[in-house]
């Protein structure tokens, strides 16, 4: 065991290192020029036919099992969690309140990455034996390029980081903080998590997109509400807050809690690795939700990916940093959550509670959807009548990670996790041509609605078609 943790040390520091880095940024800036920068001039067309249409429900008879807003808020359930605590203050601690800024710029990149992960997932979704749609990574690897055996990789990568990742760090995370602030027993609070979320899990996708459609508003406004209430209260430091940001991003200062100077290149990767960290955008995990909305072109549902990534970094991320600057926290020498919940400590009194409880819902929501990621790589790869193996498997698996118990699958589950980008980047590399070829369908005609998978189908470049089964 000690041999493997210390191959997977080096693969761990290879895959969130600066080569991983690189290539999930240079597939979001290749993305964005070709596409010609979508995230920013169809910015408020998405906004207005995403959030501004959260009421509007989707027909049923498109392909799908939930609503467009159900299947974002999945994925947002999974992407939207300890990351936008804990890894902001990393990075701030880390690399300087400058990261922020290259946090940001990963995050402008991602949108754009994101969107063609989804398009793809739609795409080139199936049906599975029980009439639900299935989709991700593997299915567009399949069905796209007909690469079987990348498609099988990415799936293994995912089924084994969701036991970790997706799991039982997020389990301990619930554990910790409530033992910390409430002095909660850890085993207890694991027990409870495994409870809850085994009677969602259950339910399958449609119990836990109803659940996180109404999760996912909830713990997000919490949190917001909080932060916005210290900004306010702080509101003559935001100028000096921002400024800080700039001008750190391009030349960092010593941080005085570490006594050691901070090198532009350290601040660039750590603002790059908590962005990619927390949105998620080019990992792949995201599409496999998406793949089960209900809609009548790819691209429509694309245009949710642009906002998952705008809603959790540009808006949630960013406020934890300005928390923590403008409560004069950033040089404090703390780090993670230690230094979050210090800093709305210093906003009002009471403020830790708000970290603790939005740090639980955050974390319970990342198991939630996680596990209906892991559960659909367990699907590609044994079929569906096994699910249910799976499913017992990763329940009570929970309990086991808010005591701490088998920490090395933790850390292996971390580097599958940012494996897991290989695969799903070559996917969306070798299939930019159906991504475009798409875009430019919808946009000849973005209200048109499409009644037939066949009429946008019809776009793509037939040598993308050939291994679909249509």
């Amino acid at each position: 065991m000690e041999l493997i943790l210390k191959i997977n040390d080096i693969l761990n520091g290879i895959v969130w290192g600066w080569p991983m880095l690189i290539l999930l940024l240079g597939t979001g800036i290749l993305y964005t020029t070709v596409l010609g920068v979508p995230q920013l001039t169809k910015f408020f067309y998405t906004i207005r036919n995403t959030i501004l249409k959260v009421f509007e429900q989707a027909s049923e008879e498109h392909e799908g099992d939930i609503t467009p807003f159900q299947a974002v808020s999945t994925a947002l359930a999974a992407t939207v969690g300890t990351g936008n605590i804990a890894g902001v203050a990393t990075a701030i601690a880390s690399g300087g309140p400058g990261a922020i800024f290259w946090m940001w710029i990963s995050a402008l990149f991602g949108m754009a990455t994101k969107m063609s992960e989804v398009i793809l997932s739609i795409t080139y979704r199936e049906t599975d034996d029980y009439g639900y749609s299935i989709g991700g990574p593997m299915y567009y690897i399949k069905n796209g390029l007909g690469f079987g055996w990348l498609a099988s990789t990415f799936a293994f990568f995912g089924m084994i980081a969701s036991f970790g990742i997706g799991n039982m760090t997020q389990s301990n995370s619930v554990a910790v903080a409530l033992n910390t602030t409430y002095g909660l027993n850890k085993l207890y609070v694991g027990i409870g998590v495994s409870i809850l979320a085994g009677i969602v899990i259950i339910g399958g996708i449609a119990r836990i997109a109803k659940f996180t459609a109404k999760l996912v508003p909830l713990m997000a406004t919490l949190y917001i509400v909080g932060a916005l209430f210290i900004i306010f209260l702080n509101i003559k430091n935001v100028p000096s807050a921002f400024a800080e940001i700039f001008r750190t991003a391009f030349s960092p200062r010593a941080a005085l809690g570490g006594g050691m100077g901070i090198a532009i290149k350290e601040t660039i990767k750590f603002g790059i690795a908590r962005g990619v960290f927390t949105n998620e955008a080019g990992l792949g995990s995201a599409p496999i939700a998406h793949a089960a909305a209900q809609t009548d072109h790819p691209v429509r549902q694309g245009l949710w990916g642009i906002f998952e990534v705008f809603a959790d970094t540009i808006m949630i991320c960013t406020l934890t940093a300005l928390v923590i600057i403008v409560t004069g926290q950033a040089y404090s020498g703390l780090t993670g959550a230690e230094l979050t919940t210090k800093a709305f400590q210093t906003g009002f009194v009471g403020g830790d509670h708000v970290v603790t409880i939005g740090l639980t819902l955050f974390a319970f929501s990342t198991i939630l959807g996680w596990e209906y990621y892991g559960e659909k790589c367990f699907q590609y790869l044994f079929g569906r009548n096994s699910v249910w193996i799976y499913r017992l498997i990763y329940i009570p698996i929970a309990t086991v990670g808010a005591i701490g118990g088998l920490q090395e699958i933790w850390h292996i589950s971390d580097t599958l996790n940012g494996l897991m980008a290989i695969p799903n980047l070559v996917g969306v590399l070798l299939l930019m041509p159906v991504v475009i070829a798409l875009i430019r369908d919808f946009f000849r005609d973005p209200d048109r609605k499409r009644t037939k998978r066949e009429e946008y189908l019809s776009a793509i470049p037939e040598k993308y078609k050939k291994h679909l089964d249509i």
